[in-house]
Parts: C-alpha cells; sequence; structure tokens
C-alpha cells in the first residue's frame, strides 16, 4: 500500500490537484468512488498568509474526505513557510503538498509552480524550509521539467528527497508540452530507481488498465489520476477494482451517471451556493454528459441555467428519454 510519512492509504489510487476542480464538492464525490488519497487545488501562499477570504474558504474540508493532501503553491521562502505552517495548525488536512508543476504564465512569473524546476537548490532550501516548520508530513507534485532540453527530474526529486520531503508526484510531462503529446514515463521509471521515498507517478492514465500498466512499468508506489476522473470518478472505482481483482467493473448507466452529477452539484450548492454552483457546475455538466446520446441540447440548455431546479428537471429528463429509447429498442 501507498504510505507518506505516517499517513496509510486503503490503496494506490490517488486524485490529482487540479486548479478550479478540487474542492471539497468534488474531492468528496471522488473519495466515495474509492480513492485512497485525494488532493486540494493550489492554494496562494499570499492568499493565506494575507487572510483573504476566498482563499480562506478554499481550506474547508470535510471529514470524510480524509486522508486528505493539501497543495499550497509560491516563490518566496517567507510566505511559503507562513502559509504551510497556517495550514499545519489550522486545518485537519494529513498532508501538506508544494506545487512545483503548474505551466501556467501568471503562476510561473512568480517564482512558483513550475519555475522550481529550473533549480535543484531553490527546491532543497524551500522544501527544507517548509519540513523544518512544520509536523504534517511535506511533499511535492512536479513536472519532468521546464523544456526537453531542461528535464531535471532526478535531482529535483532528490532535492525533496534530501530536504525531508515525504513523496513526490511526477507528471511525466514538461511545462512546454502543458497537456499536450504523450506523457514520458520512462523518465518517471528512472526517478523511481533514483530516490526511496514513495513515488507517485501521473500522466496519460485514461484507463484501469493504464494505471496498472504504469505500475508495473515504472515501479511507482502510487498511481495519480486526473482530467481522466472529471465527471467520470467511475474511474476511479473502475481502477481500484481492476487493481484489486484484475477485472474490469461495467461502466454506468445513464441513470447513474445523472444521480452523481446531481449529487456533486448539491454539494456544491451546500459549499458555496446555489448562484454560484449552478453556473460552476455547467463545465462539470459537460463532462458528465460526454458519451450519452444527444446530450448536446442538454448541456447548451445546462450552460443558460440559472437554478437547481432548472438543471435537475433537464437532467433528469434526458435520462427518461434514454430509458425509453432503450425499452423500444430492446
Amino acid at each position: 500500500m501507498l504510505k507518506i510519512g505516517d499517513i496509510e492509504m486503503k490503496n494506490q489510487v490517488v486524485l490529482a490537484p487540479m486548479a478550479g476542480i478540487c474542492n471539497s464538492a468534488f474531492r468528496l464525490t471522488v473519495k466515495e468512488f474509492g480513492a485512497g488519497l485525494v488532493c486540494a487545488e493550489m492554494i496562494s501562499d499570499k492568499g493565506i498568509v494575507l487572510q483573504n477570504a476566498k482563499t480562506l474558504n478554499m481550506l474547508y474540508i470535510d471529514e470524510r474526505e480524509k486522508p486528505l493532501s493539501l497543495q499550497i503553491f509560491g516563490g518566496e521562502k517567507e510566505t511559503l513557510v507562513e502559509a504551510a505552517k497556517f495550514v499545519d495548525k489550522n486545518t485537519t488536512a494529513d498532508i501538506i503538498d508544494i506545487n512545483m508543476g503548474c505551466p501556467v504564465p501568471k503562476i510561473t512569473k512568480c517564482d512558483a509552480g513550475a519555475k522550481w524546476l529550473l533549480d535543484p537548490d531553490k527546491i532543497y532550501e524551500m522544501v527544507a524550509s517548509v519540513v523544518d516548520a512544520v509536523d504534517k508530513p511535506v511533499t511535492v507534485k512536479m513536472r519532468s521539467g521546464w523544456d526537453e532540453d531542461h528535464v531535471y527530474a532526478i535531482q529535483n526529486a532528490q532535492a525533496v528527497e534530501r530536504a525531508g520531503g515525504k513523496a513526490v508526484s511526477l507528471h511525466g510531462r514538461t511545462r512546454v508540452q502543458l497537456y499536450e503529446g504523450n506523457a514520458d514515463w520512462d523518465i518517471i521509471k528512472e526517478v523511481k530507481k533514483n530516490i526511496s521515498i514513495p513515488l507517485i507517478g501521473n500522466g496519460d492514465v485514461q484507463t484501469p488498465q493504464d494505471a496498472k500498466r504504469m505500475l508495473d512499468e515504472t515501479g511507482v508506489d502510487g498511481v495519480m489520476i486526473g482530467r481522466a476522473a472529471l465527471g467520470n470518478p467511475w474511474m476511479i472505482y473502475r481502477t481500484v477494482k481492476y487493481l484489486e481483482t484484475g477485472k474490469l467493473v461495467d461502466e454506468p448507466s445513464v441513470r447513474e451517471k445523472i444521480n452523481v452529477c446531481i449529487l456533486h452539484l448539491d454539494r456544491l450548492i451546500a459549499l458555496k451556493s446555489e448562484h454560484i454552483a449552478v453556473r460552476e457546475m455547467r463545465k462539470h455538466a459537460a463532462w458528465y454528459l460526454k458519451g450519452i446520446k444527444g446530450h448536446a441540447k442538454v448541456r447548451n440548455a445546462i450552460n443558460e441555467c440559472e437554478s437547481r431546479e432548472g438543471y435537475v428537471s433537464l437532467l433528469m429528463n434526458l435520462v427518461e428519454e434514454q430509458e425509453a429509447k432503450n425499452i423500444q429498442a430492446g
């Protein structure tokens, strides 16, 4: 099993920290599908230090999500350490993760996120400072490198380990690649050979079979799933079951998909209010609807929807249409 510090997960499947996605409503929904560890979306160190209300709301954790990793980002040692200390003392997160993978220019321009990938010495200094300041285990999420000419994944992971980091999550793409091209699983394998702390592999895990193949080919201690879980927490469940039994669980029915979509919406409403949630849920609804025949018309209507009642009506009408067609076809 995957173990980070003294935190033991029940399996090797980890939900990736995705910006603008991984709030408590989404994390809890995925957790209930069996994820061994869920990770919160990245949170600004300066926002925490300045006690920004919106930032502090992002620190909310439902105890049912645990074990949970809470991710912070920043480019300056003083504010990163202060933010980590606040998370350590004022949240029930089990793990503090440091982002050094975000490729977005507004983050890298602040010497945060993927900008760290160019400097193993900075990585050591920053991670060591955080480790010294907190009691919770500290981990790092990183990419393979800045670009193909600056792939320091081994040196960077070793710097994390020397600094006292308890695990590394490695996305097998460079910063320049963003989410295009193929993830390099060979570099993940090489990093695993060169560190003794746990390594969680990330990138191009689209199916349960991919997860098994990553574990087998790279030797990683855990598999991180990101975009494949959007609107599809069954990917987490099916992966956990496949790794346990070698058998593929059936895909969900249309009704099962829609029921979970509505559950997710209700959790988002409880977290952020109906006004905000129905807008934020539009992208999630599009992901849940993917693959359902005739979903385009419903998706377009949802993008105009302003209430939970309207959402649910549209979604349940789609379910009934699909089930009626299946009865006719049968």
